[in-house]
C-alpha cells in the first residue's frame, strides 16, 4: 500500500491514522488494543487495512483508549462512508456486516424488509420518506445493489418474520403491493430464505417497538441493526444483541411456519388484486 494511495482513499487515510495513533498510545499490536476495547481482532484489522470504516462505537472506544481527537476522526470516518455513493454515512457499517454474513434474521413490524422490496415498493417508501425523486431514484439504484447478496454463490441463510399487518398497509398502490407479496412468496420458495408471518389475530407480541436485523459471520462478533429517526445504530455490544436476539426468538415463536406464511401472502396479494 503505497502513501499515494493512502492520501486518495479515505477508508486507507482513516485506517492508517488509526494504526499510528494506537502505535503512539503504546497498543502494540491490534490484538493489545482488542483486548483493552473487548472487540474481536478482526475489528481493529479491518478499519486498519481500509476494509472497513470504524462504527461510532468502536470509533469511539477507539479514540478514548487511545487518547485521539474524537471529533476529528468522527469527521474523517464519514467522509470515508460516503465516498462510496449516495448511502447514508451512518449506515454504510451495516450494509458492511449485511454483505458478509452467513446468516441473516429480520424482523419488520412495519415494512417489508428491504432485501426483499421490489422497486416501485421501494420507490414509494423512499418518497414518502420526503425524498426528492431525484435522491429517491439514487437509493433505489443503492438498494437493488444491497438486494445482489440474494444472488452470490454462497448466498447466505436468511430468517425474516413479518407482522401481517405489514401485509394491509398501503404503500402506493394496491398493484405495487399485489407484486411486493407475490415477490415475497416467490422469495420463500428459495432453499435459503424462511419467511414468516406473524398473524394480527396473535395481538401483542415481543417487538413491536421496532424492526431488528442481525448479521452473523465467521470470524466475527453479531452485529444488530435497528431503524431509528432520523438515524438507525449498529452495534457489536455482546448485551444488546443477545437481548435483541431473545426477543427475535419469542417474536418467531409466535409466527406461522413457512409452508402457512406462504400460502398468506398470496392469499393477501389476491387481495389487493381486487381492490
Amino acid at each position: 500500500m503505497s502513501r499515494s494511495d493512502v492520501r486518495t482513499n479515505p477508508k486507507l487515510f482513516i485506517g492508517d491514522k488509526l494504526r499510528r495513533g494506537r502505535i503512539a498510545a503504546g497498543f502494540a499490536s491490534q490484538d493489545a488494543l482488542a483486548a483493552k476495547l473487548g472487540f474481536d481482532r478482526t475489528v481493529i484489522t479491518k478499519a486498519e487495512v481500509g476494509e472497513r470504516v470504524p462504527s461510532v462505537e468502536v470509533l469511539e472506544a477507539w479514540c478514548g483508549a487511545c487518547k485521539l481527537d474524537l471529533e476529528m476522526y468522527a469527521d474523517l470516518a464519514e467522509l470515508a462512508r460516503s465516498a462510496d455513493g449516495p448511502i447514508p454515512a451512518w449506515f454504510e457499517y451495516w450494509l458492511e456486516r449485511e454483505r458478509t454474513a452467513h446468516i441473516l434474521r429480520y424482523w419488520s413490524p412495519l415494512i417489508v424488509p428491504t432485501l426483499f422490496e421490489t422497486v416501485e415498493y421501494r420507490r414509494a417508501v423512499l418518497v414518502a420518506d420526503g425524498n426528492d425523486p431525484e435522491r429517491a431514484e439514487e437509493l433505489v439504484k443503492a438498494t437493488l445493489e444491497r438486494q445482489s447478496v440474494l444472488n452470490r454463490v454462497d448466498p447466505p441463510e436468511i430468517i425474516a418474520v413479518i407482522h401481517q399487518d405489514v401485509l394491509h398497509k398501503l404503500i402506493g398502490s394496491p398493484e405495487i403491493m399485489h407484486d411486493q407479496l407475490v415477490h415475497l412468496a416467490e422469495m420463500a420458495t428459495r432453499p435459503n430464505i424462511s419467511i414468516h408471518i406473524v398473524p394480527s389475530s396473535v395481538g401483542a407480541v415481543a417487538g413491536l417497538s421496532g424492526s431488528i436485523n442481525i448479521a452473523s459471520a465467521d470470524g466475527e462478533p453479531d452485529a444488530l441493526h435497528t431503524d431509528a429517526v432520523p438515524e438507525g445504530h449498529t452495534t457489536e455490544t455482546s448485551s444488546l444483541v443477545r437481548r435483541a436476539a431473545v426477543t427475535f426468538e419469542r417474536v418467531r415463536r409466535d409466527a406461522l411456519p413457512v409452508a402457512q406464511s406462504r400460502t398468506m401472502l398470496l392469499e393477501e396479494a389476491e387481495q389487493w388484486k381486487t381492490r
